[in-house]
């Protein structure tokens, strides 16, 4: 098929084909990826911009290494050092990057929707690498991946999540492409990080890890940042651990 996309924005609007090609074109790209000379000319001539609003640094570089396999000239915007710093809006940096005529721009940004917002403004492509408690596609996008490349096809297997649903754009981002891809999933964790509105994706919500794990194909464990324990989500980290820790 042909990409007619000009943005990655989530996998909640993005259909099967998609998706689909999106992992047959990563296939290709990690066979290139294993040979000794790693460089391509596909966006030879392109320029791409790292604007990240919060720090990343594995998501960063991954984005500005696959940008210099392509061939692409890229450049990353400091945010804590920019004119943001100085009450800069997204919506002025936006015109700014537009000034500059850069082709593909990828956003990571706190606020849930402000990769649509931007999207919106540039003719530039957009790619999200996390918005807020929204989504962070490309993450899911290599989960499934990883999955297809250890048990193949997913139609019907069983994925458990575990952990802080609540807070996570990647725990959302795989729930709607793995359910588009045939996957049960199931979301696990206290009812304070698993809340009964997460059913509104669709999946399984459970607070009992041990009852869920029979059958699982895959289980995902979220990071529980420590910072969560401070607004009382929980008792204790140790009840916790006792209770959603993952043990051999």
């Amino acid at each position: 098929m042909k990409w007619q996309r000009k943005d990655i924005l989530g996998l909640e609007d993005m259909s099967v084909e998609d998706i689909r090609h999106i992992l047959h074109t990563a296939k290709v790209m990690k066979e290139i990826l294993m040979r000794p000379i790693k460089k391509l000319p596909t966006l030879k001539g392109k320029s791409v911009v790292n604007l990240f609003y919060e720090a990343s640094t594995r998501t960063r570089t991954s984005f500005e290494m696959a940008a210099k396999v392509l061939g692409a000239d890229t450049s990353s915007i400091a945010v804590a050092q920019s004119s943001v710093s100085k009450g800069e809006s997204l919506y002025d940096t936006a015109k700014t990057i537009q000034a500059m005529r850069a082709d593909l721009v990828i956003l990571r940004h706190p606020s849930s929707g402000s990769a649509n917002f931007l999207a919106d403004i540039l003719d530039s492509g957009v790619i999200n690498a996390g918005d807020g408690q929204h989504e962070h596609p490309t993450q899911a996008l290599l989960d499934i991946f990883t999955m297809e490349e250890q048990l193949g096809d997913l139609n019907g297997k069983k994925v458990v999540i575990v952990g802080d649903v609540l807070h996570s754009r990647v725990a959302r981002s795989n729930a709607w492409g793995l359910q588009k891809l045939g996957v049960n999933v199931t979301f696990v964790g206290p009812p304070t990080l698993v809340p009964v509105e997460m059913e509104g994706l669709g999946v399984k919500l459970t607070h009992d890890l041990d009852g869920a794990l029979p059958g699982a194909d895959v289980v995902m464990a979220l990071r529980l940042q420590l910072e969560r324990q401070k607004s009382g989500l929980f008792p204790s980290l140790r009840e916790y651990s006792q209770l959603y820790g993952l043990t051999t």
